[in-house]
């Protein structure tokens, strides 16, 4: 079983190092079952859970609940810019929002705190009716 388990976990880490953008779990269940990976819906929100708690992916939650989904670099946990129609991302300079989250927390005599800050907009592109397009 725990082999089944590692070449699933290897199937949806490859498919979110595919993507480009920040992409739900259904979307990338979708895109495994298109490319005749035999992972089963559960499974792809089950990996996804153990990659957020193993700090391996960025997830963010847009308009209407949907959580997303994108592989961490190697600089870690970022903030980013998220277009709600094409999906695209930037990255964005968030030290002083860090450096709020630390300071909070131990005003208040917490610590090893986690935070989420979610900006969502309408990209460039978009805006002017020309989305992004990418393979994901």
């Amino acid at each position: 079983m725990a082999e089944r388990s590692t070449r699933q976990r290897a199937a949806v880490v490859a498919a979110l190092t595919e993507s480009m953008r920040f992409v739900s779990a259904r979307h990338l269940h979708r895109s495994l079952s298109e490319a005749g990976t035999g992972v089963g819906r559960t499974t792809v929100y089950r990996v996804l859970r153990y990659l957020e708690a193993a700090g391996r992916i960025d997830v963010v939650q847009v308009q209407g609940g949907e959580r997303l989904f994108r592989l961490r670099g190697r600089q870690g946990h970022r903030h980013h810019l998220i277009c709600r129609l094409c999906r695209v991302s930037r990255p964005v300079d968030a030290s002083s929002v860090e450096r709020w989250a630390v300071e909070v927390a131990g005003e208040r005599g917490f610590s090893a705190v986690e935070h989420t800050v979610e900006l969502v907009g309408v990209c460039a592109s978009c805006h002017a009716g020309h989305p992004v397009t990418s393979s994901s």
